[in-house]
């Protein structure tokens, strides 16, 4: 394990450096709200999906596709009982700080966070899998999320599920592979550069935001602490021992220990900021577990690893 723990910490740093290097942009106003939102989109509507796409190309077999349900199957049951979990612990009366605290632990950073380390760790295949997940994370995101931030059923959009897109770029890339479409090298060649882009790009932003965080609220705070206890180490250990006993494929496992173990979703700022939530909770709540998680990732993944064999 400890040799595990080593080479996933160094995969860790990697990531840090890079979110070191958004800290000081931030600090020094190189990167500006307005920047960082510019970047953001342009991650989540083109890099993302060039991911999903470059991700799925790949030789079909029935054998693939099986282990593409068992992917989804697990990653939403990880999901299901995030929010089982965040709704029998946090009761306050204080609504936007309920809510913030529930959104904060069952959604992880799962595709900035995690994507660049299941392909470091786990190669392509980690990478397939990782994909997966983020399509069920933003299923529920969009609806699930979206209820729970907003307090409103009625905000629940099919067009805005439809047209998300990690969920387009997840459907196209499945279609490609069922069909079997392989995509010429004057369109894969590009896709996979942008997809390349999906490691640095979210470290900077994630930089930004630390850049901009209220650190010592993040650690005074009791309600933060508990969600940071379950978003980093009780999930991600649960998913890892219950997918082992159940022996899920080893690979599938490990690539959804690492997208449960990630930090709070940057998401949680956007959604409490659009719903007049505790918006300076849901910063603080991402800053803390995205600090923590440089030394409680990787002990996750290596205990994984060790439960796998």
């Amino acid at each position: 394990m400890a040799e595990n723990f080593l080479l996933i910490a160094q995969q860790v740093l990697v990531l840090f450096i890079l979110i070191a290097v958004g800290f000081a942009c931030g600090k020094k106003r190189i990167l500006t709200d307005s920047s960082s939102k510019h970047i953001t989109d342009i991650v989540l509507y083109v890099v993302t999906p060039c991911v999903m796409i470059s991700a799925f190309q790949r030789d079909f077999s029935v054998d693939l596709l099986g282990k593409i349900f068992i992917a989804a199957a697990s990653s939403t049951l990880i999901i299901t009982a995030s929010i089982v979990i965040s709704v029998l612990i946090f009761r306050n009366k204080d609504e936007a700080r309920k809510r913030v605290l529930r959104f904060s632990v069952v959604f992880s950073n799962c595709g900035f966070m995690s994507l660049p380390l299941q392909k470091a760790i786990l190669g392509n295949d980690g990478w397939f899998y990782g994909s997966i997940f983020v399509a069920v994370f933003n299923i529920f995101v969009w609806t699930y999320g979206l209820v729970t931030m907003s307090g409103d059923r009625k905000q629940l959009s099919i067009k805005k599920l439809a047209f998300n897109p990690g969920v387009v770029g997840v459907l196209a890339a499945i279609l490609l592979f069922v069909f079997r479409i392989d995509l010429p090298d004057i369109l894969t060649q590009p896709i996979d550069y942008l997809a390349g882009l999906n490691t640095p790009l979210p470290m900077l932003i994630i930089g930004f935001y630390l850049s901009q965080a209220n650190f010592k609220r993040a650690f005074t705070d009791l309600g933060a602490y508990l969600a940071m206890l379950m978003r980093l180490i009780v999930i991600p250990a649960a998913a890892a021992l219950t997918m082992t006993l159940l022996r899920i494929d080893p690979t599938i496992t490990v690539a959804c220990v690492i997208a449960s173990s990630a930090p709070t979703a940057a998401t949680t700022t956007m959604f409490a900021a659009k719903y007049n939530r505790d918006v300076e909770l849901s910063v603080s709540t991402v800053a803390a577990t995205t600090v923590v998680s440089i030394a409680s990732m990787p002990l996750i993944i290596a205990f994984a690893q060790t439960l796998v064999g």
